[in-house]
């Protein structure tokens, strides 16, 4: 009798497969001001999560409350960060995107109003403020897509700080995997056709090849559903003979 295959395996969402809570410190998010209001707070640590790649800053702000933020390049330990619509567009304060200058760099964008932040929030990352609509302000992202998002939305000016992270190798596997388990990444990744029969469809033979079509019906059973899943079109393009004149 064969056995599950890996992506059945996860699927179940054993621990194993799910990432470590394990060193979370608290969600890195705004706090829930009101637009209308003007607040300021004071950087007192900026510290590291497990699992995130970007430095955390622990802000205290005038209201008594602490709130965790990604911390942008140049922050440290004593900076001021003002939040709302009356704060100037200087590296590390929090405002609406309608009051952010067209060209400005901003980071921790919130995708919808008071979410606290869901956007460009790794390490090194920053996307551009690139028009102000009637339908909201357009922000152009480092991929190079455009998502136009309501003008009442948050956003921190600046890019996050941590850019060189992956300048440096890991060196060693094992460096490699306590990486990807702590974000539930599936570390290492392993071919179809690598590996035994039982392990997989695409397993087994004399040597290594799929054996059969790559391709799968959409209504595949899971057991086998793996390859291209109802793809569109596969191969080499077709090229029309032209006809030679005699």
């Amino acid at each position: 009798m064969g056995k599950r295959t890996l992506v059945r395996r996860r699927g179940r969402g054993g621990k194993q497969f799910r990432a470590i809570i394990v060193g979370k410190i608290a969600p890195a998010k705004y706090p829930n001001f009101k637009l209308e209001e003007n607040h300021k707070g004071t950087v007192v640590d900026i510290v590291h999560e497990r699992g995130r790649d970007a430095p955390l800053a622990k802000v205290f702000f005038d209201d008594g409350r602490y709130s965790y933020v990604p911390a942008p390049e140049g922050t440290i330990v004593g900076s001021t960060i003002q939040v709302g619509q009356g704060s100037p567009a200087s590296k590390g304060n929090i405002l609406a995107l309608e009051s952010v200058p067209d060209g400005t760099l901003v980071c921790n964008i919130e995708k919808n109003v008071g979410d606290g932040g869901k956007l460009i929030k790794a390490a090194g990352s920053g996307a551009i403020v690139f028009a102000h609509g009637a339908e909201g302000v357009t922000i152009k992202f480092p991929s190079g897509k455009f998502l136009t998002l309501n003008a009442k939305c948050r956003a921190m000016v600046g890019t996050i700080a941590g850019a060189g992270r992956k300048e440096k190798p890991f060196l060693k596997a094992g460096n490699r995997a306590k990486y990807m388990q702590a974000r539930g990444k599936l570390y290492p990744t392993v071919r179809g056709i690598a590996q035994a029969a039982v392990y997989h469809p695409h397993g087994g033979g004399r040597h290594q090849h799929i054996g059969r079509q790559s391709s799968v019906s959409r209504n595949t059973p899971p057991g086998r559903k793996v390859g291209n899943i109802a793809p569109r079109k596969t191969g080499r393009g077709r090229v029309k003979e032209v006809p030679q004149k005699a």
